[in-house]
């Protein structure tokens, strides 16, 4: 999270140093003259985002019209809000960065590395492998290991690994006994210590 904040403030700083750098080496330019255009771009920006948030928005219509979902249509109004931000902050740099997030060309790259970098990942780590279709139908991930597992050795004992144990009803649904493995040791007063042991 530091890294981001870090980044946001990293743009305004770089647009400070260079505008001020144009400003000095070229002695046509003047502060008027950085103004009006950064003003210019911020215009032509909006401009150019309008326009793409109309064609996104027909591009859902359509593809909610053939009852697909409209995951790439969501992710590039999600990209021309952010440039919409980008460049309505006064600076070149933001500037730039919102042209990039505008432009089709340059926008359908960052939406398939933000969709295979950072939401796929993250909804796979939320669903346990259900966004990406990476679940398991049937048993378990590791089917051969569970079995080695939890295969019964003997009438009625499994081997849990380190708590062997026996459990015998006597007919009655309400009682029934559990026998421990040679690994457990009882001693009285470990049981005094246990409300719960009886």
């Amino acid at each position: 999270m530091l890294r981001w904040i870090l980044a946001l403030l990293l743009i305004p700083f770089l647009d400070a140093v260079l505008l001020a750098v144009i400003v000095t080496q070229f002695g046509f330019v003047n502060w008027v003259g950085m103004v009006l255009l950064v003003v210019l771009t911020g215009l032509v920006g909006m401009l150019l985002v309008r326009a793409e948030g109309r064609r996104t928005i027909r591009k859902m219509q359509r593809s909610m019209a053939q009852g697909k979902p409209p995951t790439n249509e969501l992710l590039d109004g999600g990209l021309l809000i952010a440039a919409g931000a980008f460049l309505l902050t006064p600076g070149l740099v933001t500037d730039l960065i919102g042209f990039l997030l505008a432009v089709p060309l340059t926008r359908i790259p960052i939406r398939a590395a933000l969709k295979r970098f950072v939401i796929v990942p993250y909804a796979d780590k939320k669903t346990g492998g259900f966004a990406s279709g990476g679940v398991w139908t049937f048993g378990f991930p590791e089917q051969e290991a569970a079995d080695e597992r939890t295969g019964p050795t003997d009438g009625g004992t499994y081997d849990l690994g380190t708590d062997d144990y026996t459990v015998d009803g006597d007919g009655n649904e309400d009682s029934y006994t559990i026998e421990f493995g040679d690994d457990r040791t009882d001693d009285g007063d470990e049981r005094d210590d246990d409300p719960l042991a009886r």
